[in-house]
Formats: structure tokens, C-alpha cells, sequence
């Protein structure tokens, strides 16, 4: 079976494949691929290792796997020409038309949305400057992955309790208000509360300790309760106006409301029942990005976040549309991404995360990205 029509199967009722041209790319032929097969290189790398996803997601089909196994990079990485010859050689492109019906404008389009890692300050121990902990994963947390879950639980993630029964995990209120206080232990301490409950948003952050060097965050599991959007709920009550709306402006209502027990803000961030546990890693290099969900460093505009549940880590997109990825404005965005991370909110076949990098002006950036654009996926070629 030609790898497309594999895809094809996977998406039938969500999407179409349309096979295209290189040369039929917006950007294409002016682009700077030579980021994108270092990025690749990544992802192949650990394939070959055989290493495990730290969220494991749809597994590559060994005949894909194996291609990917056997690429040779070469000077790709390093040489503008021989980036693009080694793409054209190597892969096939398909442009992914999603098959539900949206506003005219957007039909046949993929949605994009942008994500980043976050610096914040934090500490070891607990103060009146440093009061929201960042939590380690319980030591009682199972997750089940798609299809492995206990007969007839709708859940995604639980402990096992009396009588070997599974229960669901705690929501984010229930957690807050210390159901988990002799199960998972406290890894350090941030500002407050809305910093915390990005980090849980991003999945990831770099924390400028107090006392002592930094360290990097690391998603560690989750209690597999729905994500919601507390932008869009602020929107959607008329709390914040929509020309407002900003990561910034979405901080400060929370902290105008207040973040204590039973206070507004509390109340809304706990309306996003899902909660999110890390691991400190003190050993990634200051010039590297977050680990992503495959298991691999994140690198800033060459990685983005797909739906695991369609897309196996690794695969190429193009991703191409107007979005103001460099100021306020949109501009033209012709970029090859790997499929290194995954997220809550990102389900669908024509669905991306951009992730932008560290710190607070990529936040700005990542946090303007809700756009539609043109999404191209790039499958190996069986006879190459």
C-alpha cells in the first residue's frame, strides 16, 4: 500500500490528501530548510535509538519507520542546496484538506495557534512572594493511552483504589485544595497562581531559581480531565473584549479577580479541570528548547504540536498563510515544521501549535496566533 493511501485510510470522514508539487508551495523555492532537517535529524535519531515517547502517540508504520531509519542527512543540515535536494528526494508532498465545513473564507483551511516555553522565577522553598507549587507526578497516577483504559471508563487517567477498582484522577479544584497532598510531592515554588497555570498551558518552562541555577520543566504526565479555554470563557461572557484579549491582558483579569480560595480568578482557572505534573531537568543547555512530547529538544519555528492520535512524530509539515508570527501585524509564514509535541486542545488533521521558544516576548508572538492557513504534510517516498 503507497504511504498516502495509509494516511488517506487514517483520515477517512476527517481529511483529504491532495498530492502536490514541490514547486506549487508558497515559499518554497525562497526558504531556509536547512533548520527543519536538523530538526528532523532529532526526531530520526531517537527512532533509530528506539527510545520511548515521553506521550507516546500513533506509531509510525514500520514501512515509514523504516525509510526514516535509514535517511542520510549528510549536508543537509548545513547546506542550503543540499537541504532542498534532500527533501525533493526523499519526500512526497500532500496538502491536507479538512472535511468539516467552517465559515467560507476558512473552508479547506487548517487552524493554527502558537505556543512557547515561559522563564518565570521561582524558589525551593515557600514564601510570600513564591506561594503556588509546581507539582512532581503522584506516585498512584496510571494514564491510560487511547484504547488501553479500563473497560467502559471514559476517563484518561486514574489510580487504583480498594478493591481494584480504577476512579477517576482529581480536578484541578480538587487539587488545588489538597487532594493530593500525601500523593505527589512539590518540585519548587512560582509567583502565583496564573504563573503556574500557564506553565501547565505551555507543558513546559524554564525557572530562574532564587537561589541557585535554573531549571527547566518537563512534562510529566497529566490527570487526563478536559482542557477548556479560560480565554475563550472570558470572551465568550463578555469579561474581556476581543480587540483586548491578549496573554497579558488574560493575566491581569486574573489577578484583579483574585487568585484565593473561592476569589473569581481562582474560580475561573479551575474551570479547566485539567492539571498537568512536571519533572526538574537541570541538564539541558541553556540554548536548547523545552523537551517535546516525542522526547526530543524543541527548536523555535521549526517544531510545532499535532493531533497524536492522527499524526506520528516526526513527519514534515509546510505551513503556509499570513500570521503575525514577527510583530502585531501578519506577514508571510512559509516555514517546514517537524511534528515533535502534542496538546490538549490540538485534535484534528488540519491542526497545528507553533511553538516560538523561550520567554516572554515569544509569549507575545504565540499568544496573537489564531489563524487559518495552508497545511501540507510531507510523506516519505517508499522508492526513493
Amino acid at each position: 500500500m503507497p504511504v498516502s493511501d495509509f494516511f488517506s485510510a487514517r483520515l477517512a470522514g476527517k481529511a483529504t490528501l491532495e498530492p502536490v508539487r514541490f514547486e506549487d508551495l508558497p515559499g518554497f523555492e525562497l526558504a531556509d530548510l536547512r533548520p527543519a532537517a536538523r530538526a528532523l535529524e532529532l526526531s530520526v535519531n531517537l527512532l533509530r535509538d528506539g527510545a520511548p515517547c515521553l506521550r507516546p502517540g500513533v506509531s509510525l508504520p514500520s514501512e515509514i519507520a523504516s525509510i526514516l531509519i535509514t535517511l542520510e542527512f549528510g549536508a543537509a543540515a548545513s547546506s542550503w542546496e543540499e537541504a532542498r535536494c534532500f527533501f525533493r528526494h526523499h519526500f512526497a508532498v500532500f496538502k491536507i484538506a479538512p472535511a468539516d465545513a467552517c465559515d467560507a473564507p476558512n473552508r479547506g483551511k487548517a487552524f493554527l495557534t502558537g505556543y512557547y516555553e515561559p522563564e518565570v522565577e521561582g524558589s525551593w522553598t515557600p514564601s510570600p512572594a513564591f506561594s503556588e507549587p509546581i507539582l512532581a507526578r503522584p506516585w498512584d497516577l496510571i494514564t491510560f493511552e487511547d484504547g488501553f483504559a479500563p473497560l467502559g471508563a471514559d476517563f484518561r487517567a486514574g489510580r487504583l483504589v480498594e478493591g481494584g477498582r480504577f476512579e477517576p484522577y482529581p480536578t484541578r479544584a480538587a487539587i488545588n485544595a489538597g487532594a493530593l497532598a500525601d500523593r505527589a510531592k512539590t518540585l519548587l515554588w512560582v509567583r502565583d497562581g496564573i504563573e503556574a497555570f500557564m506553565i501547565h498551558v505551555q507543558g513546559s518552562a524554564r525557572v530562574m531559581m532564587e537561589n541557585g541555577p535554573s531549571v527547566r520543566l518537563t512534562y510529566a504526565g497529566r490527570n487526563g480531565r478536559p482542557y477548556t479555554s479560560i480565554g475563550r470563557i472570558l470572551l465568550e461572557e463578555g469579561r474581556v473584549p476581543p480587540e483586548d484579549m491578549t496573554l497579558e491582558r488574560l493575566k491581569e483579569w486574573v489577578r484583579a479577580a483574585g487568585q484565593a480560595q473561592d476569589e473569581s480568578g481562582r474560580r475561573l482557572m479551575e474551570r479547566n479541570e485539567s492539571f498537568i505534573f512536571f519533572a526538574a531537568n537541570a541538564n539541558l543547555a541553556v540554548e536548547d528548547g523545552p523537551i517535546g512530547a516525542q522526547g526530543v529538544s524543541l527548536s523555535a519555528l521549526n517544531s510545532i504540536a499535532v493531533d497524536r492520535s492522527l499524526w506520528p512524530y516526526g513527519l514534515p509539515f509546510w505551513i503556509s498563510g499570513q500570521i503575525p508570527w514577527e510583530r502585531t501585524q501578519p506577514s508571510a509564514f512559509h516555514r517546514l515544521m517537524i511534528a515533535q509535541d502534542t496538546g490538549s486542545a490540538i485534535l484534528g488533521p488540519a491542526r497545528a501549535d507553533l511553538f516560538f521558544g523561550t520567554g516572554a516576548t515569544n509569549g507575545i508572538l504565540a499568544g496573537q496566533i489564531r489563524h487559518p492557513a495552508d497545511m501540507y504534510v510531507l510523506l516519505p517516498k517508499v522508492d526513493a
